[in-house]
């Protein structure tokens, strides 16, 4: 197969067209071309009046020499990489012979559910303990917060099967390095699921809750089909260390289990245990996050800005955005998680905090576009009390965030309700009075506010000045995006883990041997995409530690 690249034709072309752009790309005849896919399509705006789509297309040809040949040195036609994912290493039979103890992977996320599939694909037959509950009555618990305010902390958005991205957009893209072609399997496995086909060409994939509902239980059901074990409502609360290394865990009911190999998905909102870990001497570090607040506009402001005349081209969606402003201060404030016709969704685990996120069903037809605006902040901005060398306890970002939660939900006037503010008010430091053509979607309420109040700001000063210097910089590139009504709505405090559990080249934590902290909540993803690679991986080493010599490779 032959992979060519920067194949362009305009936005509006015949659903026939490409293959006579192959066939004039190649300079070779139709009967010369078995067969084509295409394996990426993007599109370039940058002339709203002349959009055009970008392809990148695999090529079966009769003389694929010849062809190459003519091309030699050209970057856009050379030989397709082979994507396929090959499963390194596989139990023998008689693996558990000797009633060796299974793996333990906590919790059950996108970065665990891939660290679980991919060892019950080595025939590891994975443990998998989830502190909330299956995804169907998680949704149920989580809806019980929008609709009607009532928290339940251990089932929310944040805690459960499928994990934070299964309220999300469902992006399924990523900036990662990826030369083994990991995130190939990510999507295949999603197919595989139920997503629709379209997310394995299309440059930015994305599924919506509703779909991921389905796959996250077909996904659940292929590891318990290979021997894998997934229990819901099993919190772990300690771990058995033994001359530094893990021995098992302990669960909140007191039933132990003996494993000498632990994988770590937690969430980015696993703040107990990320408490009992510190407890248990688990090496910990402070790293920095982003904080800041949901804006919102309508959907057709930001398609106009984007697209021009093409608004509304199905081809082309709903438009999104990515903005970045190097503030006065130091500070960068840039876009986040961007739902284009979604909703702002109420994402606390804990009583008492307002956390805000974005979510996009797969249509991603309703009204408002919305977005993190956020401001970086590193731990010498959430520093409580240094420690003897003068380094940050990794809790403290922890607090940090907590601080400015309880703040919103104070703001908000209580009842999970979040503070809003127009962004026009915001911008001329006044309090909001009323909404005016951009209605909040935020449930189970909001109260309009002055998001910056002095002595009762949302958020820390250096936050505020930079996010209200970023706006009218931002209507540079978007124009409309400093509409006087867009609405901002506090805070968004949980853009990724606030610490990272240290661990070594071999994948396993630094000073505990047989533990493996993954994904986001250990700092080491952010999205649905990295998490699900960084699962694969882990899940590889642990596996080669297991079972202590390479096998054959398959393909999986």
């Amino acid at each position: 197969m032959l992979r060519i690249t920067e194949l362009r034709l305009p936005l509006a072309h015949a659903e026939a067209a490409l293959r006579p752009a192959l066939l004039e790309r190649l300079g070779i005849a139709d009967a010369e071309l078995r067969a084509f896919t295409v394996f990426r399509r993007a599109w370039d705006a940058r002339k709203k009046t002349a959009i055009v789509l970008i392809y990148t297309v695999d090529c079966d040809l009769i003389d694929e020499a010849a062809v190459l040949a003519r091309f030699e040195g050209d970057p856009q036609v050379r030989v397709a990489p082979d994507t396929r994912y090959r499963l390194v290493g596989h139990a023998p039979a008689d693996f558990y012979a000797e009633q060796r103890p299974r793996p333990v992977v906590v919790g059950f996320g996108p970065c665990g559910i891939f660290a679980a599939l991919i060892l019950a694909q080595m025939g590891l037959a994975p443990i998998v303990l989830e502190r909330g509950r299956p995804v169907r009555e998680r949704t149920k618990d989580t809806w019980k917060l929008w609709r009607q305010g009532e928290l339940d902390p251990e089932s929310n958005v944040q805690f459960g099967e499928g994990g934070a991205g299964t309220f999300s957009d469902g992006k399924l893209w990523s900036h990662i390095s990826d030369p083994r072609h990991l995130t190939r399997k990510v999507l295949a496995e999603f197919v595989k699921a139920g997503a629709p086909e379209e997310i394995l060409f299309v440059a930015k994939p994305h599924i919506g809750t509703f779909r991921l509902v389905g796959m996250v239980e077909k996904m659940r059901a292929d590891i318990e089909a290979l021997g894998g074990e997934v229990r819901f409502r099993q919190q772990v609360v300690d771990l058995r260390i033994e001359h530094g290394h893990v021995r098992g865990v302990t669960l909140a009911g007191g039933e132990e289990l003996r494993t000498d190999h632990v994988v770590l998905a937690l969430g980015h909102s696993a703040r107990d245990t990320f408490a009992m870990l510190q407890r248990c001497g688990v090496a910990m570090e402070a790293k920095p996050f982003a904080i800041g607040f949901r804006v919102e506009h309508p959907q057709s402001v930001i398609d106009r800005a984007r697209f021009g005349l093409n608004a509304g081209n199905p081809i082309l969606g709903a438009a999104d955005y990515k903005l970045v402003h190097h503030a006065r201060n130091g500070r960068s404030v840039y876009s986040f998680c961007m739902c284009p016709g979604g909703t702002v969704v109420a994402a606390t685990s804990e009583e008492g905090c307002v956390v805000t996120n974005g979510m996009s069903q797969y249509s991603r037809n309703e009204r408002n576009a919305n977005a993190g605006i956020v401001v970086g902040v590193a731990p010498e901005d959430y520093r409580r009390q240094p420690g003897a060398d003068g380094a940050v306890d990794p809790l403290d970002g922890v607090a940090f965030q907590r601080f400015w939660e309880s703040r919103a939900f104070d703001l908000g006037g209580g009842a999970y309700r979040a503070p809003v503010q127009l962004l026009g008010d915001f911008v001329k430091g006044q309090r909001s009075s009323a909404f005016g053509s951009v209605l909040p979607s935020y449930t189970p309420g909001v109260q309009l506010a002055d998001l910056a109040e002095p002595g009762r700001g949302s958020l820390p000063a250096f936050a505020l000045d930079a996010i209200r210097e970023a706006l009218p910089a931002f209507e540079r590139k978007i124009p409309g995006f400093a509409m006087p009504d867009a609405v901002l709505t506090g805070v968004e405090t949980r853009t990724s883990s606030p610490l990272r559990i240290t661990r070594g080249r071999d994948f396993q934590s630094v000073n505990v041997a047989g533990l493996y902290p993954a994904g986001e909540g250990a700092g080491y993803a952010g999205g649905i995409m990295s998490a699900g690679v960084d699962g694969i991986e882990v899940a590889e080493a642990l596996g080669a530690a297991m079972c202590n010599s390479p096998s054959a490779t398959t393909d999986a």
